[in-house]
């Protein structure tokens, strides 16, 4: 036994590490460090980056808002059709992102479900910026909600229940208990969905295409320089590593590795004996 596991363990788990670690050590020593400034300094990839950056903030803001309270519905709801539901809202993880990308073009572009109406009334959202924002919520969303469904689910709801009883309303129930409850799983959940959409490339070129300075995310800069600038490419890669790298460590210094595990049942207090008078 090794720190509570057993030896035989060890051996597959070492071959997993070195399928995840291997691969990044390669394309680290693949980089031309002595023009490692020069590669990822020039306009397009400044734009794509920054493009990156602010598409995944606000992918990820609409994720919470969205998010939370799909989470709260699957986790609490008793509905009959629940479970396929589920199933619709958690495609996007098991669906090819080109797919996805084809599904938003018709539903938001020109001649889409609600894309039509929308050209009418002078709003076009395919291949603009908006485009790039609901590709990546649509691809994050469900990192996020698998995350708190399972969080909900650990606690329980034994905390809401004491409160409904001393008086709390379900809005108050909602703000003072719940939500605090799930802070770690919503740090957590909110990390992985801004990572996913960080990293979005097949959904976000399907649908809004690679327009320099508007839809151009740094993945699709990087598939671009591919073929043009191999060199840039490593190094752009290089760049959303670490970027992804520090943005998952911050996050997780204070939340726990399973979201929900830091939820403890209060301590119950002893009975004081009846006095006999």
């Amino acid at each position: 036994m090794t720190g509570g596991v057993p030896r035989w363990v060890l051996a597959p788990a070492v071959v997993g590490f070195a399928l995840v670690v291997v691969p990044l050590v390669a394309l680290a020593a693949g980089v031309e460090w002595g023009r490692f400034a020069e590669l990822i300094s020039t306009a397009e990839s400044r734009d794509a980056l920054w493009l990156s950056l602010r598409t995944a903030t606000a992918s990820t803001a609409l994720c919470l808002v969205f998010g939370v309270p799909m989470a709260a519905v699957l986790a609490r709801a008793r509905w009959r059709g629940m479970p396929v539901l589920r199933a619709l809202v958690l495609l996007p993880l098991v669906l090819p992102p080109v797919v996805g990308g084809i599904a938003l073009l018709y539903t938001f572009g020109r001649q889409g479900l609600l894309g039509e109406h929308l050209e009418a009334a002078g709003i076009r959202i395919a291949f603009s910026t908006t485009a790039v924002v609901l590709a990546q919520t649509f691809v994050a969303l469900p990192f996020l909600v698998l995350t708190l469904e399972g969080a909900l689910r650990t606690a329980g709801s034994r905390y809401e229940q004491i409160a409904a009883t001393l008086g709390a309303g379900p809005s108050t129930v909602w703000w003072r208990i719940t939500l605090p409850l799930l802070r770690p799983a919503l740090i957590s959940g909110a990390v992985l969905a801004f990572a996913r959409a960080l990293g979005e490339f097949g959904a976000t070129l399907t649908f809004a295409g690679s327009l320099q300075g508007r839809t151009r995310t740094l993945p699709l800069e990087i598939y671009l320089q591919r073929e043009a600038d191999a060199d840039a490419a490593i190094a752009l890669s290089v760049v959303l590593i670490v970027i992804a790298i520090v943005i998952v460590l911050l996050a997780y210094r204070r939340t726990s590795p399973i979201p929900g595990t830091q939820l403890r049942s209060p301590t119950p207090r002893r009975a004081e004996p009846d006095t006999v008078r």
